[in-house]
């Protein structure tokens, strides 16, 4: 069974799988709502891994972070 994923651990940056694991879809509908501007992608390293602004997902999701 898969372990629940608690918002208030994630990391201030997610990769696709941990993004898509938090809204419950593939990671393919991640990398398309990258392209499409829903939710965009920060390039990392030479390879152009994706990583998403933690923010960003739980703004997706309705929920809005408090910032000081």
């Amino acid at each position: 069974m898969a372990e629940k994923v608690s918002l208030e651990d994630l990391p201030d940056l997610l990769t696709v799988k941990e993004v898509a694991e938090v809204l419950r879809v593939s990671p393919l509908t991640i990398k398309r709502w990258g392209k499409r501007g829903k939710l965009p992608a920060i390039r990392i390293n030479s390879r152009g891994d994706r990583r998403y602004k933690k923010e960003a997902v739980l703004w997706l999701l309705g929920i809005t972070q408090k910032t000081t």
